[in-house]
């Protein structure tokens, strides 16, 4: 075998270049942060609710109601909504 038999490796691409020219984004205002952590805790009430009702009504009578459940569910949805909403608030907005 000689070596024109064997394949020749593709030719590497130019490697691409960094942005640095993009300015990062402005920070959030304080009073925006505060404001969207107080409505994050509020929406954690729904699903702390949702929380005391459900184990509550599963251990006093042994049974779990079933027309407990859409409300459950809604409650934790909500509480999920006010966990990603206070993470938003503090996570940094240029990551």
């Amino acid at each position: 075998m000689s070596s024109s038999d064997t394949p020749s490796p593709p030719p590497s691409q130019p490697p691409i270049p960094d942005p640095g020219g993009v300015p990062p984004p402005p920070p959030r205002h304080g009073c925006l942060t505060a404001l969207m952590v107080v409505v994050g805790i509020i929406l954690l009430l729904p699903g702390l609710c949702a929380l005391i009702f459900g184990v509550g009504s599963l251990t006093s009578r042994g049974g779990f109601d079933s027309g407990f459940v859409p409300f459950i569910l809604v409650g934790l949805m909500v509480g999920a909504v006010g966990v990603l909403m206070i993470r938003w608030a503090i996570r940094d907005p240029r990551s």
